[in-house]
C-alpha cells in the first residue's frame, strides 16, 4: 500500500494566538563599537535580539542563550539570516 504521508504537521498559528516574536541574528564583533568589542573578549560573533519593530533588546554570547532569554520573557524567538 503506497500512501503519501504528511512529513510536516503545522503547529498552531502563533501570531493568531497573540505571540510576540523576537528576532535573533548573528553580529560580527568587529562591527561593534570599541567598548562592546572589549566586553566580547575572544568571541568573533555574538547574537542580537530584536523586537518586531527592529529595536535591539539584547546582545548575548551565543544563539542558545538568545533563545532561552526570549522564552524567559514569553517571546517566540525566530532566527534571522
Amino acid at each position: 500500500m503506497n500512501r503519501p504521508y504528511e512529513t510536516h504537521r503545522p503547529g498552531p498559528d502563533l501570531a493568531a494566538l497573540g505571540a510576540e516574536f523576537v528576532y535573533v541574528k548573528p553580529v560580527a564583533v568587529s562591527s561593534l563599537p570599541e567598548n562592546l568589542r572589549e566586553q566580547a573578549g575572544e568571541l568573533e560573533t555574538i547574537f542580537a535580539v530584536h523586537d518586531a519593530e527592529g529595536q535591539q533588546l539584547a546582545l548575548v554570547a551565543d544563539r542558545n542563550l538568545a533563545f532561552v532569554l526570549a522564552r524567559q520573557y514569553d517571546r517566540v524567538p525566530v532566527t534571522v539570516h
